[in-house]
């Protein structure tokens, strides 16, 4: 029986430790594809090694003692991580920004800090099967069915693995403490093996209580680099969730290392970011004002800033918000002071919501799902666009965020913007300043930047969106048919999103080796903690 057992619970915390390292990279590498293959093909090299392993030391030691050793030791490396985890990723990092090309920082820190952390315990759990299989079956007759069992066992385990953190533990108790449950559980399992055994083994127990106390007591640490200014910090069953506040504003990041998601001016004053700038969509329809009557939908509320510029320009309008992420909604009504009457929020996939009997006809829709190199595919294609386009009303206007400038328009950018264009027939874009973004307004109205010109003349000079206005007037121009186009068959996003954020990364990177040119270590630490 504690064979099985062992198998269970060893199969079950590779699959959960697999998962937590995916959050424990993420605030400083993203979750994107490419990352999650880093992690996925990491830690399967490290459990191949550790099978060869374990069957060569069980031939030569013959001692299961042995095994549920190795199981203890990776039992404290994984609780180890929560303690030690940021720290190396910080070492990590500060080694690669003198070493490595921008270019390839996301690969390399993501891969290095898999390896480094991960491969020894998964290695270790690697061992487990070989070592059961070899040295635990004493009936030869009936070696088939007990190896088949041992390794069902360790599947069933992965399986359930596969599902208690990604539903229960990480948005329940974080990232952490899923680390610590899974270490308790490894602890309990190797207690078990020295019971049945009638053996005295105080190390397990004296680990197990220490792994438990750990798991019950009410801590809260920083998860990812040290800042004195986090007012929230926690995970969902999407994203990684930080909120920070200085004196006058409120920010929303879900990838520390490189920008935020959203800001809030505390004094409801512009932020400068691209929510803002499209705000002037209203003005590309025939007629416009502030007093228009507006139906409007986001897909991809944050925490709300859009909809509440919306509603505090265009007090006429009304706002439907599609968010997919519960508790970044909840954080919108908490730390972002987003009211009802500002949005009507669903909780929903953007994409699915559109199939819904909630989805009406608007205005104006807003597709904001796209941020760092995480582009959800299937909101990027031609299919996803032709579905937009049935909810707009005639004369209706899309607007499409971009992030991910990196100083051209390519890669992502310019695949979105020649797969909106297959489905509208006008489709202007606006370059911001300043931050990574572009902004497309895109309709079947003609003549749009004529309509535009004329209904931003009635917007005067101390309005708070006048030189808004007249940026997007000035920077405006037109996206023309570049055969570009993402289809739900074929839309390599992830591919196409490294390349533009490498030089984004590259770039960053230069500000940082400058300013660590001559240091130390300590020093290098310091500089990222702040």
């Amino acid at each position: 029986m504690i064979l099985y057992v062992t198998s269970f619970f060893s199969g079950m915390t590779v699959m959960a430790v697999e998962l937590a390292c995916s959050r424990l990279l993420a605030p400083y590498f993203s979750s994107s594809q490419i990352v999650w293959t880093i992690i996925i093909g990491l830690i399967m090299i490290s459990m191949s090694i550790g099978n060869m392993l374990g069957g060569r030391l069980a031939d030569k030691h013959k001692s299961l003692g042995r095994l549920y050793f190795y199981i203890w030791i990776a039992s404290l490396w994984i609780a180890a991580i929560p303690f030690v985890g940021k720290y190396l990723i910080a070492g990590i990092i500060g080694l690669l920004l003198l070493f490595v090309p921008g270019g390839q920082f996301v690969v390399a820190g993501s891969a290095l800090s898999c390896l480094i952390i991960f491969a020894i315990p998964m290695a270790l759990l690697g061992m487990v099967s070989p070592y059961l299989v070899r040295l635990g079956i004493d009936d030869m007759e009936n070696s088939g069915k007990i190896a088949g069992k041992i390794y069902a066992m360790g599947t069933i385990g992965s399986i359930i693995g596969t599902f208690i953190p990604t539903f229960i533990t990480i948005p329940l108790i974080g990232t952490g403490k899923t680390f610590f449950l899974f270490a308790f559980l490894l602890n309990v399992v190797c207690a078990l093996y020295f019971i049945f055994r009638k053996k005295r083994n105080i190390k397990n127990v004296v680990t197990s209580i220490l792994f438990l106390a750990f798991l019950l007591m009410p801590f809260q640490d920083s998860f990812a680099f040290w800042k004195s200014n986090i007012i929230y910090e926690g995970e969902s069953l999407y994203n990684y969730l930080q909120v920070t506040e200085t004196e006058d504003s409120v920010i929303l990041s879900t990838n520390v290392a490189f920008g935020v998601q959203s800001i809030y001016k505390k004094d409801g004053s512009l932020s400068g970011y691209y929510y803002e700038y499209a705000l002037m969509a209203p003005f590309f329809m025939d007629e416009a004002s502030f007093d228009k009557d507006l139906n409007v939908l986001v897909l991809g509320l944050g925490t709300g800033t859009y909809s509440k510029q919306l509603k505090k320009y265009f007090p006429n309008s009304s706002c439907d918000s599609v968010e997919i992420d519960e508790k970044i909604a909840w954080l919108a009504g908490k730390y972002f002071n987003l009211r009802e009457d500002e949005a009507t929020v669903y909780i929903n996939d953007g994409r699915s919501f559109l199939d819904t009997g909630n989805a009406g006809m608007y205005d104006i829709i807003l597709a904001d799902a796209y941020q760092d190199i995480t582009v959800p595919f299937h909101m990027s294609t031609v299919e996803f666009f032709q579905s937009v386009k049935k909810h707009l009303k005639p004369g209706g206007i899309l607007i499409v965020n971009i992030n991910m400038r990196s100083g051209d328009f390519e890669g992502v950018p310019e695949y979105l913007a020649g797969t909106v264009k297959k489905c509208f027939s006008n489709v202007y874009r606006v370059d911001l300043t300043n931050v990574t973004n572009s902004v497309l307004f895109a309709s079947d109205i003609p003549y749009m930047p004529g309509n535009y010109a004329k209904n931003t003349m009635a917007i005067p000079e101390g309005h708070d969106l006048y030189f808004i206005s007249q940026y997007v007037g000035d920077n405006m121009s037109e996206v023309e048919d570049s055969g570009l186009v993402l289809t739900d068959d074929l839309a390599p996003v992830e591919v196409l999103g490294q390349k533009s954020l490498n030089k984004i990364v590259e770039q960053e990177l230069e500000y940082y080796r400058s300013s660590i040119k001559g240091k130390g270590i300590k020093d290098i630490l310091e500089m990222l903690s702040r």
